[in-house]
């Protein structure tokens, strides 16, 4: 049941995704990225979004790249 609360980072909004943890303010760079390099396929994937690397980490367990 825990990918209940899991956050699809492939198709959250940018304003979901700031409401996570040590994502505030990066909401939408995740989106431009998702919308400019495709679906994320790994959660290490955030690392690459600019301004974000290392700053996901603690926030992993809260999300997913869903099943496809």
């Amino acid at each position: 049941m825990a990918s209940q609360d899991q956050l699809d980072v492939n198709t959250a909004t940018a304003d979901q995704l700031d409401a996570v943890p040590g994502l505030q303010g990066h909401g939408f760079e995740i989106v431009r990225y998702r919308e400019e390099r495709g679906r994320f396929t790994d959660l290490r994937q955030l690392d690459e979004v600019p301004g974000l690397t290392g700053k996901a980490d603690d926030s992993r367990a809260s999300l997913t790249v869903g099943n496809g």
